[in-house]
């Protein structure tokens, strides 16, 4: 018998185009571990902690800076000089924009068949 979260992996897998073939045949757990990078984690939450002893704490902050300004520019930084610290000053205005949620019409609606990294 064929599980439901089977199915819904094959019709998952056949909406991108792929098969199990694509992922390497791993499971789910399998690709949560290996899509990922704790390191990368781990230095964005260190950087997140030295900005509440520069900057204050997160929701004591919102509005005072551009958190999507500023992403786009720490990635600029990056494409310009290749320094990686600038990926993780990006992704933190990401995540302080994401908690403040400045702006106004702020929403989360998943786009699963819209625009995807190519």
């Amino acid at each position: 018998m064929t599980s439901t979260h089977a199915v819904l992996r094959k019709r998952l897998l056949e909406r991108c185009g792929l098969t199990d073939a694509d992922t390497g045949g791993l499971s789910p757990d399998e690709l949560r571990r290996t899509q990922w990078c704790p390191e990368f984690d781990e230095l964005c939450r260190d950087r997140m902690v030295m900005g509440a002893y520069r900057y204050g704490l997160v929701k004591h902050t919102a509005g005072k800076k551009d958190m999507v300004a500023g992403a786009i520019k720490r990635l600029e930084l990056y494409r310009e000089t290749g320094n990686a610290e600038h990926l993780l000053d990006a992704a933190n205005a990401c995540r302080v924009e994401w908690m403040q949620q400045n702006h106004p019409r702020f929403h989360f609606r998943a786009a699963d068949d819209e625009v995807h990294f190519s």
